[in-house]
């Protein structure tokens, strides 16, 4: 873990965190705190609650009760609060979600032109490096038509980058993805976690996991069953129910 934030506390504060969509209730009491520079991967069954509990923390599902507290910033109502959050919080999702109408560069500058209002020529020679770091320079002009599934993923990191953020929050961002195209979408996300950015992470991608996450969430029916760092969860896990899941997912 690298240093932690510059007030003294963690940079995301979840309290008895609870989600109901009409009577069913997805998220059941989570509390997790995640430091400055931390990699958390979180993982379990489908409808285990996983995605639902990271789209509240940037307000993309609204949560009913408990407190979520991003970089010393209460989650509420509050417009310009949710506002403020996301300004620091990237996120990256299944499907791509890029403007098939905007290419590669114009995808990724448009956030930075249009909410931290800078320049065009700033926010281009920004887009271009992105573009480097994350292995597709050449594909700046094309559109995301014309790109592979890894291509057009690795674009949406490069877009959520652009914001600078201080967080980044990953939704099953492989999941969507030809096995082969997999591993240049890991390669990106390794390398972020390898420069101190904080992340969490929902993943079946157990490689990933075990390779760079400081702590591990194993989610089942919106509760959090167990936790711990990587080598606890796979070699000596506690649950009987995280026991079973790895077993399955290991196997595969």
């Amino acid at each position: 873990m690298s240093e932690q934030s510059s007030f003294a506390g963690p940079i995301i504060q979840c309290h008895d965190v609870h989600k109901w969509f009409g009577n069913f209730e997805a998220l059941r009491g989570i509390s997790m705190e995640v430091y400055k520079g931390e990699v958390i991967v979180i993982f379990g069954p489908s409808g285990s609650g996983k995605s639902t509990f990271i789209r509240t923390l940037n307000r993309l599902e609204e949560h009913q009760q408990g407190t979520i507290v991003v970089d010393g910033i209460e989650l509420t109502k509050d417009v310009h609060n949710i506002e403020a959050v996301r300004m620091e919080t990237g996120m990256v999702f299944q499907q791509f979600n890029l403007f098939p109408h905007l290419n590669v560069l114009e995808n990724i500058t448009l956030a930075p032109m249009q909410v931290r209002k800078w320049s065009k020529d700033q926010a281009r020679t920004k887009g271009e490096q992105l573009l480097e770091r994350v292995g597709i320079p050449e594909q700046a002009e094309k559109y995301p038509s014309q790109l592979s599934g890894g291509q057009q993923q690795r674009v949406a990191i490069a877009r959520a980058l652009a914001m600078e953020p201080k967080i980044m929050l990953f939704d099953e961002p492989t999941s969507a993805l030809d096995p082969e195209m997999i591993k240049e979408v890991l390669d990106v996300m390794i390398e972020l976690a390898n420069t101190g950015m904080t992340m969490l992470v929902v993943t079946h991608e157990m490689g990933f996991a075990r390779g760079v996450a400081d702590r591990m969430y194993f989610f089942d029916e919106g509760l959090i069953v167990e936790t711990g760092s990587p080598s606890d969860i796979f070699h000596n896990p506690q649950e009987d129910r995280t026991k079973l899941f790895l077993s399955q997912i290991l196997s595969h």
